[in-house]
């Protein structure tokens, strides 16, 4: 198996919190490093640190036995808060967002993430909490690597090859009765300003099981459940109900759009 390696320079960022009304998320954060006008393509700012306080990033990309590649990242100087997501911009502390050719598909609070199968150009990108971008000299901390799709594992097959002698007749007998279908699991989540109850955590899953978000906010938003593409609108005050099967391993993120709030995190295995 082969193993596409990247080394990340980074800096040791300041994290930040969802601001309080009239204020906004840099001017939450106050002197933590220096707030460029420059942003990413995302629309973050980017947040510069000297370069010796930066933080260091290895990421190794694998292939994933059913298709895809399973990211990990080894950090230096830097650890991940997913608690404080939203907060003020710490030293040391933030998260990852990976890019699948220049498009942001997840946010990463450990050390493991997903990429889909495909010939992949990923970057990585850390960021602090407040969600600008820790930068040095200017230039975001992040590392590219190219995913070759050649050398990603295919899904396996269980069919019957074509030449495969037909079974030997058996006697008839009745059918088995058919089991109901699995009503999987369902999780209620109520947003109210910028409190997500219950608290953000992470929900465990295994691959093909059915999840069913039932979610209530007393604003109007719109609900994304990244690596799945699925979105929800959301009107004030009426629950609204998405149901996906997880079919996809790795770390997924539920957040609002245009509150920013992450309600929860997805963990396929």
């Amino acid at each position: 198996m082969t193993a596409a390696a990247l080394l990340l320079t980074g800096c040791g960022g300041l994290a930040t919190t969802h601001h309080k009304p009239g204020t906004s998320h840099q001017e939450a954060t106050g002197s933590s490093g220096t707030l460029l006008a420059a942003r990413d393509e995302g629309g973050h700012r980017l947040r510069e640190l000297p370069a010796a306080e930066a933080p260091t990033v290895r990421a190794e990309a694998r292939p994933d036995s059913e298709g895809g590649w399973n990211v990990h990242l080894t950090v230096e100087r830097f650890r991940f808060t997913p608690e404080s997501t939203g907060g003020a911009a710490l030293p040391g502390r933030g998260h990852a967002r990976l890019l699948v050719d220049g498009r942001e598909t997840a946010r990463l609070y450990g050390p493991w993430g997903y990429v889909p199968p495909g010939a992949h150009t990923l970057t990585v990108r850390l960021h602090a909490d407040d969600h600008t971008v820790w930068a040095v000299a200017g230039a975001p901390v992040q590392a590219t690597v190219r995913l070759d799709a050649a050398s990603a594992s295919s899904p396996t097959s269980t069919s019957a090859p074509a030449s495969a002698p037909a079974p030997a007749s058996t006697p008839a007998s009745a059918p088995p009765s058919p089991r109901p279908a699995d009503p999987g699991r369902t999780v209620t989540l109520t947003v109210t300003g910028t409190t997500v109850q219950p608290p953000p955590s992470r929900i465990e899953l295994k691959k093909g099981e059915r999840l069913t978000l039932r979610v209530t906010s007393d604003r109007a938003d719109t609900l994304h459940v990244h690596g799945y593409d699925r979105e929800l609108p959301l009107s004030p005050g009426t629950p609204a109900t998405l149901t996906l099967i997880a079919d996809r391993t790795g770390l997924f993120e539920v957040e609002t759009h245009e509150s920013g709030l992450v309600l929860t995190q997805l963990v396929v295995r």
